[in-house]
């Protein structure tokens, strides 16, 4: 697989086979990745993977949590925004749309709000994944530094496509950072940056056929020179 299939096949996969994810291939994936660009080579991420027995309980203990702040638990502080408070036009409507097209394949209709919680939910489970990955970062880090985040992310995303495998970023997890945090035993120094969702995709559940809309060269590119 070349970069261009890895990069077109990439998905934001949302329903996962139960076959494990041997421990040595996401080394392999995780030491290939950290030659990602950083910015004076600050190297800022850290990685917790998550597997088997110990997948089980955090899975576990999401479930419960998730039933306490259903029945009145206060929700964690949460270190930042994950979409801007308010997010403009056309990102706004670009955000929108994946949403309307992800539920649509689900059959769920707008006005079925237990429905697309219930949905939300597996978020927490990974999808059904069989393996996760936790992304922190030391707080004295800046937006440079996040920015080598995404980088390194991303390199972990592809490669994991080279492998046949399949992934789901999910800055979802930064809602709770306390249950993760004390889960994966993270310094106080550390912020939860997010979670990522690795497996093998389902290729019978619709969700997984959702390519989402990517906007044309034009609308976000100029060109100098050139």
């Amino acid at each position: 697989m070349n970069v261009t299939e890895a990069m077109t096949s990439r998905r934001s996969i949302r329903d996962f086979l139960p076959r494990p994810v041997p421990g040595e291939t996401i080394r392999q994936v995780l030491a290939t990745a950290a030659r990602a660009p950083s910015g004076g080579n600050v190297q800022p991420w850290h990685v917790d993977v998550v597997a088997g027995e110990r997948m089980a309980e955090l899975k576990a203990l999401m479930t419960r949590r998730l039933m306490e702040v259903a029945a009145g638990e206060p929700a964690e502080a949460k270190d930042y925004d994950i979409y801007p408070p308010h997010l403009i036009a056309p990102h706004r409507d670009w955000r929108y749309k994946i949403g309307e097209d992800m539920y649509a394949r689900l059959g769920i209709p707008r006005e079925d709000k237990p429905a697309r919680l219930r949905w939300l939910a597996r978020t927490y489970q990974f999808f059904g994944a069989p393996m996760s990955l936790f992304c922190s970062v030391d707080r004295s880090m800046g937006r440079p530094q996040w920015s080598d985040l995404g980088m390194f992310l991303q390199s972990v995303m592809l490669l994991l496509r080279e492998q046949g495998l399949d992934s789901c970023a999910q800055e979802a997890w930064s809602v709770y950072p306390k249950t993760v945090g004390d889960f994966l035993g993270l310094p106080p120094g550390r912020l939860l940056f997010c979670g990522m969702a690795i497996g093998w995709r389902n290729p019978e559940h619709p969700v997984n056929e959702l390519v989402s809309y990517r906007a044309p060269l034009e609308a976000f590119a100029r060109f100098h020179g050139c």
